[in-house]
């Protein structure tokens, strides 16, 4: 059974906060495309998203809702997604690390990519692909740079772009390093994610990388989002922070995966 499959007969709290988490992730969505996803009428999500506006968290409008913090956010280029931001400084810093100058990297989106592509502004020569406009406007300053930024649907939370017109962009492409966000990560589900849009440009990047490296805080090990990428064996390296148990630990590195704690 797949993590989407899942979604269909969960608890009505627990429903409304797996919507939130998509919500928070894509910005808005419509009744129809979470009805469908979470197999249950669209008369149950309007019922949801009525309560998660009364909590304060969306705006309803016809058809959907929206999150309610999208337009200030977007109009100040904030993330939405700033908790643990110490431990996502320190492996950003070290994965950063890894990068040597001159190299064709690619730079997932989110908060803790966004960390590493903040460390790589004293690189010199680097060719940088990127669904994230943050990204984007962070390192296109640099005159020895080379950035690409795909195009695609705007995702005003994560400030970057998804689809299948974003994964397009990857086609033919390589890379030597791909830094690579998730929702959650464990040994026996995977790369799980919020909602399902950026799934064809995640995959797109894997395939254009010869080298993946997973960027994520321990707080999302061990946990299970909405939608399945795939198995932990798409991943090289693992940097994440010392919250990482001694166990989990191990079960990555028999998997043939590098841990790297800081």
């Amino acid at each position: 059974m797949n993590v989407k499959d899942q979604q269909h007969g969960l608890s009505g709290e627990m429903r409304r906060m797996k919507m939130l988490e998509w919500l928070q992730e894509e910005g808005s969505a419509r009744v129809r495309t979470l009805s469908d996803a979470f197999g249950v009428s669209e008369v149950t999500v309007r019922q949801d998203l009525e309560k998660l506006e009364q909590e304060g968290h969306v705006v309803r409008e016809h058809g959907g809702a929206f999150l309610k913090s999208v337009s200030q956010q977007v109009a100040a280029l904030a993330l939405h997604h700033l908790v643990n931001m110490d431990a996502k400084r320190r492996i950003g810093a070290a994965a950063a690390a890894l990068v040597p100058d001159g190299e064709t990297i690619i730079l997932d989106s989110g908060s803790t990519v966004t960390e590493v592509a903040k460390n790589l502004e004293h690189r010199e020569g680097l060719t940088v692909i990127t669904n994230a406009i943050n990204i984007a406007l962070m390192l296109g300053g640099k005159p020895s740079f080379e950035i690409h930024l795909s195009g695609g649907l705007f995702k005003p939370p994560t400030l970057s772009v998804s689809g299948e017109s974003a994964a397009q962009h990857f086609a033919g492409l390589f890379a030597q390093k791909l830094f690579l966000a998730t929702g959650a990560v464990s040994i026996e589900a995977g790369l799980t994610f919020p909602s399902l849009s950026d799934m064809p440009v995640k995959r797109a990047m894997i395939e254009s990388a010869k080298e993946v490296i997973l960027v994520a805080d321990s707080s999302k090990i061990g946990r299970r989002s909405f939608s399945s990428l795939g198995g932990i064996d798409l991943i090289n390296i693992f940097v994440t922070d010392s919250g990482i148990n001694d166990e989990d630990r191990k079960g990555f590195e028999a998997a043939g995966i590098e841990v790297m704690v800081v």
